[in-house]
């Protein structure tokens, strides 16, 4: 199959990557960082096919995927949308403008572009598969995920509006949707690079980890066919939704 993965630089895209990789797959991987893509070029192969630019652009958007030989982008059999990112853990009223944008850019705008421009192509051959990378942010709300959450509850209802469009095609839609998960730079750029506050959010925790998510991943595109996963949520065994929150005296 020929797979394109955004956000393969770290995380969940690179270990998505290299698990979709041993099944002799052919991967497109995009990313912002050059450095990073080469490395992953050198260590996967010629199976590897690297893509440097902004998700958040549509114009770099355009030209990376028309860079791509015809008879590859015309036959994209997976998209996988993982890029995304959260920024800052302030209340609403004292977060930054700036961090919001960049997340609606591309947890939202990002995902929404690349889909646009590829899925056209799986109707025109009538088979494909779309997984989006959404979170628990999106069902439960916390303090301090006010865009990040409003971002993943996005990418769920337009992973459902997908499905719903594509009644009568061979095309199949699916949202992970992750808590917890550790082992990748999402805190890290979360907090913007205080990695001892990243740290001890999973301390003595039995956290989801990006091979788990790439397994996930792998067990959805080896489906049979007619069978399609619309939303999938998953948590580590520590972390629930718990109750709503009382205060007194206020």
């Amino acid at each position: 199959m020929n797979i394109l993965i955004t956000g393969v630089t770290s995380g969940f895209g690179l270990a998505m990557a290299k698990r979709l990789i041993k099944d002799n797959h052919t991967i497109i991987g995009t990313g912002r960082r050059a450095d990073k893509l080469s490395d992953i070029k050198a260590e996967l192969g010629e199976q590897f096919i690297p893509l440097c630019f902004d998700i958040g652009n549509l114009d770099d958007t355009k030209s990376a995927l028309d860079s791509l030989d015809k008879a590859l982008l015309n036959n994209i059999d997976v998209l996988i949308n993982n890029a995304g990112l959260a920024l800052g853990l302030e209340s609403a009223d004292k977060a930054d403008i700036s961090d919001w944008q960049a997340m609606i850019n591309t947890n939202i705008t990002g995902l929404v572009s690349i889909t646009n421009l590829v899925l056209p192509k799986m109707v025109a051959k009538n088979s494909g598969l779309v997984i989006n990378i959404g979170s628990t942010a999106g069902n439960y709300p916390y303090f301090g995920a006010n865009i990040y959450g409003a971002s993943k509850a996005f990418v769920k209802q337009f992973s459902l509006n997908l499905r719903a469009d594509l009644i009568g095609k061979n095309i199949r839609v699916t949202n992970i949707e992750p808590g917890l998960c550790g082992g990748t730079e999402f805190s890290h750029i979360r907090f913007k690079g205080d990695n001892e506050k990243a740290s001890k959010l999973y301390e003595k925790v039995d956290y989801i980890r990006p091979e788990d998510i790439a397994d996930m991943v792998h067990y959805i595109v080896n489906l049979p066919p007619h069978i399609n996963i619309n939303r999938l949520e998953v948590m580590p065994v520590a972390q629930t939704f718990a109750g709503l929150t009382v205060v007194k005296d206020l």
